[in-house]
């Protein structure tokens, strides 16, 4: 694991140089213009392993590879804003490079790899959310409990929440006319076991809302990841009304979903 760490810990220590920026746009691409091999490091301050990102948002999707620039400096730079790596930098909310990716390091063997693509995935959700005219915490609320929900519309999600047994949160919910729809986000770029339970989780929640008046559960989900899992996806998919994909979100689903 430190061995990881020591392949970048020079480049590591160029990139430290932009601590506490007051220009750190400017300052970035003027250091990449000098020292390329930085860019190597940007994948493992996001808990990214592989030197290669794809994201996908607003202005569109993008296969980031930090190991050979494949894009402008401008697109790095846009990327490095819209993930909060140069807040995270320039606010001094990391000290030191080298010592923040050790701890990087240690979540990571520690934990295993997670779904990289779900923070993308919310981000790419809400900004569509807010195109169809909703407003946070006006219209729609972030990372709300089912006790939240229960209480702050005097609903009983009980069927959902094994009698309060489970306190499971919804990554957005929306308020629309007389329905509560509870959202739930995520994108994979692999397969593995973790897409099967989530497809058949998300079965029994979709069956459950059914029964609840005033109540829809939601799924945006996408990436290449369920080719391997397509069948468990399928049986959701013949039981769940509201399951979408990017595609739908381009077309516009937000604006005929909440209605």
């Amino acid at each position: 694991m430190y061995g990881k760490v020591d392949n970048i810990k020079v480049e590591l220590n160029i990139l430290n140089s932009l601590i506490g920026s007051k220009n750190i746009e400017s300052d970035f691409e003027n250091l990449v213009a000098e020292y390329p091999k930085v860019l190597k490091c940007i994948p493992i301050l996001l808990a990214v392993r592989s030197r290669e990102i794809y994201t996908i948002d607003s202005d569109g999707e993008y296969l980031f590879n930090f190991a050979k620039q494949n894009y402008s400096i401008d697109e790095y730079i846009m990327f490095m804003r819209k993930t909060g790596l140069f807040s995270l930098i320039s606010e001094h909310l990391i000290n030191n490079l080298v010592d923040y990716v050790t701890g990087v390091e240690v979540g990571l063997d520690s934990n295993g790899r997670k779904n990289r693509g779900g923070h993308l995935m919310e981000n790419l959700v809400e900004s569509y959310l807010i195109k169809a005219g909703f407003r946070r915490g006006v219209d729609y609320f972030k990372e709300m409990y089912i006790s939240d929900i229960e209480k702050k519309w005097s609903m009983n999600l009980s069927s959902i929440s094994n009698q309060g047994k489970a306190e499971k949160r919804f990554d957005f919910v929306v308020k629309k006319g007389g329905t509560v729809y509870g959202i739930e986000t995520n994108f994979y770029t692999g397969g593995g076991s973790k897409l099967n339970e989530t497809a058949r989780s998300y079965k029994t929640i979709a069956l459950e809302a059914k029964e609840i008046d005033g109540f829809a559960f939601v799924w945006f989900t996408d990436g290449k990841g369920w080719l391997s899992a397509r069948h468990n996806l399928e049986e959701t998919f013949d039981v769940m009304e509201h399951i979408y994909c990017i595609n739908d979100l381009e077309k516009g689903i937000m604006s005929k979903l909440f209605t």
